[in-house]
C-alpha cells in the first residue's frame, strides 16, 4: 500500500507499512498502532513487546519489527498531549490509544505542557541556533540549571532535542522537494552525510528510506 507521513503542530505521523528498523531512540514520544492486530517492538533487552498499541518514551532504546499496516505517531514532549504519556518506563501497551488519530490528536498536540517548566519549553523553541549560555540567559535560568531541568523533565539534553528538532525541519524540506543534500543543509546539518548518521541514530532509518513516504510513492519505510 501507498504510504503516507504528515507533520503538524507538535506532531508528525505515519501510515502505512513498516519493514524492520536498526534499534534507534528519538527524542520524541512514539505512539505505534497496529491497523489490525498488534504491533511489535525489541526492547533494548532483546524483550519483544506486542499490543495493540505501544508508546516509547524519548531516548528508549528499541526496534520496529516488520508489519503490513501502521499508525505510527511523533508527539512532541512539550506539547499537553505528551503529558498523558509522561509516566510510561520503557516500550510499554497502551490499548487504550488504539483508537488514537489526528483529529483526536492535534488540539493537544498544539497546546503547551502543563508540567514541564515554561522556561524548559522556551528554550526548546529557542533552541536552533544558539549556544547554552545564550539560551539559558534567554530563559532567565544558569546554564547548569537549564541543563539540570532538561534531564530531569525530559530526559535528554537539549542538544539531542535540537538534533531531533532539525531531523524534523529537513523532513519537512525533504517533502516540499529538496534534494537531500539541500534538506540536510536548510536544517542545520554539516552535509548529506550528517543528515544520514543522525537519522540512522534518531529513527532507525537512512533519508533514502523516509523519501517515498514524505513524498507519498509506495515503499515500505519507517
Amino acid at each position: 500500500m501507498s504510504a503516507g507521513f504528515e507533520i503538524g503542530d507538535g506532531y508528525a505521523c505515519y501510515r502505512g507499512p513498516v519493514a524492520d528498523s536498526a534499534a534507534h531512540r528519538h527524542a520524541a514520544f512514539q505512539v505505534a498502532i497496529a491497523v489490525r492486530g498488534e504491533v511489535a517492538m525489541l526492547d533494548a533487552s532483546g524483550t519483544c513487546h506486542r499490543a495493540a498499541a505501544l508508546v516509547v518514551p524519548p531516548m528508549t532504546w528499541h526496534r520496529m519489527l516488520a508489519a503490513p499496516d501502521l499508525r505510527t505517531y511523533f508527539v512532541d514532549p512539550q506539547c499537553a498531549f505528551a503529558d498523558r504519556l509522561r509516566g510510561c518506563r520503557g516500550v510499554t501497551p497502551a490499548d487504550e490509544l488504539r483508537d488514537l488519530d489526528e483529529e483526536l490528536l492535534r488540539p493537544a498536540a498544539a497546546r503547551t505542557s502543563g508540567e514541564l517548566d515554561p522556561r524548559l519549553v522556551a528554550a526548546m523553541d529557542a533552541v536552533w541556533d544558539l549556544a547554552m549560555p545564550e539560551l539559558a540567559a534567554r530563559v532567565g535560568l544558569s546554564p547548569q540549571r537549564l541543563r539540570a531541568l532538561a534531564r530531569a523533565q525530559l530526559g535528554m539534553p537539549l542538544t539531542r532535542w535540537r538534533v531531533w528538532a532539525r531531523l524534523r525541519r529537513a523532513a519537512e524540506a525533504l517533502r516540499a522537494g529538496r534534494s537531500l543534500a539541500e534538506a540536510a543543509l536548510t536544517a542545520g546539518f554539516a552535509d548529506q552525510a550528517h543528515l544520514t548518521r543522525w537519522m540512522r541514530e534518531m529513527m532507525g532509518l537512512t533519508p533514502a528510506a523516509v523519501l517515498p513516504a514524505l513524498r507519498g510513492q509506495s515503499r515500505h519505510a519507517v
